[in-house]
């Protein structure tokens, strides 16, 4: 019984819909907001497919339609090309004006500009946790 139990813990996170890789993204009092697979499928609370992160920087929604790009100096773009913001490598989050819209923290913590705690997305790709919380919105 105790070479089942891994096995069935696995079976029991694939038969959920959010697989063996995904990573939780949460408000500011760990409430779940939505998923982050591994191969970049992004889900909703209930795990319904909402979008598509792609490791070219290529953002997606449900229909895998492109409604964004992040580029690897961090430039985001809308599904037209036109610059909407900024992430730096150090995870301050800015507008397309240069203002400071948030912070992402090593850990995942994810910060308003005032550094409040808005969420947090420990294990996320800083990119994608910061498009997910300042731009998709």
């Amino acid at each position: 019984m105790r070479r089942l139990a891994p096995i069935l813990f696995l079976l029991c996170l694939l038969a959920s819909g959010t697989g063996a890789f995904a990573q939780r993204i949460t408000d500011a009092g760990f409430k779940t907001l939505g998923y982050i697979k591994s191969d970049g499928t992004i889900q909703d609370s209930g795990y319904r497919v909402t979008g598509h992160f792609n490791d070219g920087g290529k953002v997606q929604d449900a229909s895998f339609r492109v409604v964004g790009y992040v580029k690897d100096d961090g430039t985001v773009q809308d599904a037209s090309f036109r610059v909407i913001g900024h992430i730096n490598g150090d995870g301050k989050v800015q507008d397309s004006s240069f203002r400071v819209i948030g912070h992402i923290k090593d850990d995942g913590t994810i910060q308003d500009a005032s550094f409040r705690v808005i969420g947090h997305a420990e294990g996320v790709q800083r990119k994608w946790a910061a498009y997910y919380f300042f731009f998709s919105r």
